[in-house]
């Protein structure tokens, strides 16, 4: 199983997990007024500030919003400030060939991956033409394949789409459609501690069963939690940091660009 540290499973390990960038080919693409490029690049720096020992960076989808070769090699390019390894995963807006192509000769696209005393599996959850995810059976399989071969680890599992409700009506019809096969594998496995997804743009964090479900700000653009209707926050582009402890606990927080003005334009090409 490929390893991407030397960390053993006496060590604790950090995650910084990004999400929905919806980059443009175009250096000033903009998503409902704001420049994604931009906004990207200022949580990266806040990154670098606050996190100097990443062990794994997770791209939880919608890198992309135009699904051009070029977006997709911006935020490979401006995610190597980091220096740290790294995993993508599909969201709706992304276009999975150019992705691959993006990722070519790189370990960007693997989706199980060992880190000291955890195992994290990546699903793909997007569905070609479709706003709403769905995990084909190939997926559950993979995911149960991956459970079932490190029963000793503990398990992180990231995928795009919302699993459960996370309170935004709207929302509600756009999520992963079939939750119920997900968690139907989920609970066979004594050891997962944790899901991480995209997709909601805003910060969720919820026990089910003693597994902690968590979804993350997007880089650009925020979603106003609790909303009935399509409405973009106030809050400002963000993050989410994980550190995994060899015991199976759980740490983690988000983390906001400070100073940051953006005025919504809803006239514009909308999300």
């Amino acid at each position: 199983m490929p390893s991407v540290s030397t960390l053993t499973t006496a060590d604790s390990a950090l995650l910084v997990q990004i999400s929905d960038s919806h980059l443009f080919a175009e250096a000033d693409g903009t998503l409902l007024g704001m420049n994604t490029r931009d906004s990207l690049q200022k949580v990266i720096e806040l990154v670098r500030q606050q996190q100097p020992q990443i062990d794994l960076i997770v791209a939880s989808g919608d890198i992309s919003q135009d699904g051009t070769l070029e977006s997709y090699q911006q935020f490979r390019n401006l995610t190597r400030q980091l220096d740290a390894p790294a995993r993508w995963i599909p969201g709706n807006h992304d276009e999975p060939m150019v992705m691959a192509e993006a990722a070519v000769q790189s370990a960007l696209l693997e989706s199980v991956v060992d880190l000291a005393n955890w195992r994290i599996t990546l699903l793909d959850s997007a569905v070609p033409g479709s706003v709403p995810g769905y995990l084909q059976d190939e997926q559950l399989q993979l995911l149960a394949r991956s459970l079932s071969e490190a029963p000793e680890r503990h398990h992180l599992v990231c995928f795009h789409h919302h699993p459960v409700s996370i309170g935004c009506a709207w929302m509600e019809p756009i999520g992963l459609r079939n939750p119920e096969g997900l968690f139907a594998v989920l609970d066979r496995f004594p050891q997962v501690r944790a899901v991480l997804w995209g997709h909601v743009h805003q910060e969720f964090d919820q026990d089910r069963n003693g597994v902690r479900l968590m979804a993350s700000p997007s880089t650009c653009i925020q979603f106003e939690p609790g909303s009935e209707d399509f409405k973009v926050g106030e809050q400002a582009p963000g993050y989410r940091w994980l550190r995994l402890l060899p015991d199976g606990v759980l740490e983690t927080g988000v983390e906001r660009v400070t100073g940051f003005d953006f005025t919504v334009d809803y006239g514009s090409d909308g999300y």
